[in-house]
């Protein structure tokens, strides 16, 4: 049996493209001494995997060319020569885009918990990194407060929905997202619950962002960076805080990144921007899933899956993510049958 792989064969300077990536086949992995074998079924698609891609210093390294593009998921253990896995058992962790993968003592895998009534695509959503990251980003990072003014970027995507809902739950005084077009726009207020939603397409945002926030904005998060971060520390609120988490305006775009002109407002504002990466948070993963699963089965928190189906359509899923084409959180779907049941 072979394990379908997808490769890197040339750094992107724009978009993945055909020529940026391979699908090829290998030789399925054998399961050795404390290893167990494991058969694919979901990618989590997020944009730092184009981030990789570039020949960049980051918190993980590049992506070789000829190596499996990196990126979590979920799989199910089919075999089992290690006392943390049985066969059965379905794990979370870095997968790769791949049908098959083994996890050993360098690549660990988390044992997700059956029993809670969530499918598969919603735990990898809610519960996976983009929920977690959206709960420390915004509590912890942002030191969100009841009574702010929130404002989300990417509000409709699978991140910066899950913001905004927290915010609400936890007493925001008012949640604005930014989001692309009058469609996502709609869906971050009726579906997700914001107060309103600005749709960065249209002119003068800046001036718009100040219509929706006239006293400031408390808390920023961040998903896009470029003009939409700007236009927002124009309106900074005092002593308001701005969560860097992305800036997929600029994955793109690294050998020209924009820059920014507004800086000096986080001086006269007294403002604080602070990035952060969610493995900072690793050892408290189960504080913020716990809090998310609630909200989801008490009807709190709102989510939505974009699947892909198949993994030879990684690539344009991970498009999707830049042209606004997805909504909510995209995943791949590699083995339909690998369930949480």
């Amino acid at each position: 049996m072979n394990n379908r792989q997808v490769i890197l064969v040339q750094r992107p300077t724009g978009a993945v493209d055909e020529s940026t990536t391979s699908l090829v086949e290998t030789p399925r992995p054998s399961c050795g001494p404390n290893q167990a074998l494991i058969k694919v079924g979901f990618l989590s698609i997020d944009p730092t995997i184009r981030t990789w891609m570039n020949d960049a210093p980051g918190y993980l390294p590049p992506i070789g060319i000829g190596d499996v593009i990196r990126s979590s998921g979920a799989g199910v253990v089919v075999e089992s020569n290690s006392s943390r896995y049985v066969p059965g058992d379905v794990v979370f962790g870095t997968t790769g885009w791949q049908e098959w993968v083994v996890a050993d003592e360098e690549n660990k895998f988390s044992v997700l918990p059956k029993g809670m009534g969530l499918d598969l695509p919603t735990v990898l959503n809610v519960l996976g990194v983009t929920g977690i990251t959206a709960y420390f980003g915004l509590l912890e990072v942002g030191h969100f407060k009841e009574g702010d003014t929130v404002v989300v970027s990417g509000a409709a995507g699978a991140t910066g929905s899950v913001v905004g809902q927290i915010a609400k739950a936890r007493g925001a005084q008012k949640v604005v997202g930014i989001a692309g077009g009058p469609e996502k726009c709609a869906e971050v207020v009726e579906k997700y619950g914001f107060d309103e939603c600005v749709d960065y397409r249209e002119s003068h945002l800046a001036r718009r962002l100040h219509e929706a926030c006239p006293k400031g904005i408390d808390v920023y998060f961040d998903n896009v960076g470029g003009e939409i971060l700007d236009a927002v520390l124009s309106n900074i609120a005092m002593h308001g805080r701005v969560v860097l988490c992305g800036a997929i305006s600029q994955y793109n775009a690294m050998e020209k990144p924009q820059g920014l002109a507004n800086t000096s407002m986080l001086i006269m504002r007294r403002g604080r921007m602070e990035g952060f990466i969610v493995l900072d948070f690793a050892s408290r993963f189960a504080e913020a899933q716990l809090e998310l699963a609630g909200m989801v089965m008490n009807g709190t928190l709102a989510h939505e899956e974009h699947l892909v189906q198949g993994l030879e359509h990684a690539p344009d899923a991970l498009n999707l993510l830049f042209t606004g084409g997805n909504h909510g959180k995209t995943l791949v779907v590699v083995d339909e049958s690998v369930k949480l049941t």
